[in-house]
């Protein structure tokens, strides 16, 4: 079993242990890949066919009307990226996801998921659970732009980041965090100082 396989398996054993049985059956059907950055793990108007681990690098979800992009969501390394709502609905998808940097992922195809499941009730747990915490996380982040400051959610993304964050463009964390620009300029320079 590839090493670059491990990240996925412990983050896997924090949701749901698996047996050594099941996870050689789960592990059989995964694809590590890298991609450069600035490469498309899905575009608006296509079907999300894949769930994607990320080992190492970052992406970026975003939307357009218009001519202007709507930032939703940074992902990063051991997080789960996918365009979740055309996944379950099987419809084409309204968000892209981006890639910020040279990216690995570990590939998962949805019907072999979905296969685990039907094989593995250990499976069919760890798809609910990733699913909540998706849920739960979207739920979040839509209390936070409602009550917390702009400082306050650039310093949660930043806990997740550091590195990162600072060199992500000002056109796109600010989109993300729902301010101006000039606003984000401010807040860098505070968040610098302390």
């Amino acid at each position: 079993m590839p090493d670059a396989y491990l990240p996925l398996r412990n983050a896997i054993n924090k949701l749901q242990p698996l047996t050594e049985n099941e996870w050689t059956d789960f592990a059989q059907k995964l694809i590590i890949e890298t991609y450069p950055k600035g490469h498309f793990l899905i575009q608006a108007g296509q079907i999300e066919h894949y769930i994607y681990f990320i080992n190492s690098g970052a992406t970026r979800n975003y939307f357009t009307r218009g001519d202007k992009e709507y930032t939703v969501e940074f992902h990063f390394a051991n997080e789960f990226v996918t365009a979740f709502y055309s996944l379950i609905t099987r419809e084409p998808g309204t968000v892209n996801i981006e890639l910020l940097e040279n990216t690995e992922v570990v590939v998962i195809a949805y019907n072999d998921l979905l296969a685990f499941y039907n094989r593995h009730h250990h499976g069919e747990r760890i798809g609910r659970l990733i699913a909540e915490y998706q849920y739960a996380r979207r739920l979040r982040k839509e209390m936070d732009l409602l009550a917390l400051s702009a400082e306050e959610r650039y310093a949660q993304l930043m806990s997740r980041n550091p590195e990162l964050i600072q060199n992500l463009s000002v056109k796109h964390l600010s989109s993300y965090l729902g301010i101006q620009p000039e606003s984000l300029s401010r807040i860098r320079k505070l968040y610098a100082r302390n």
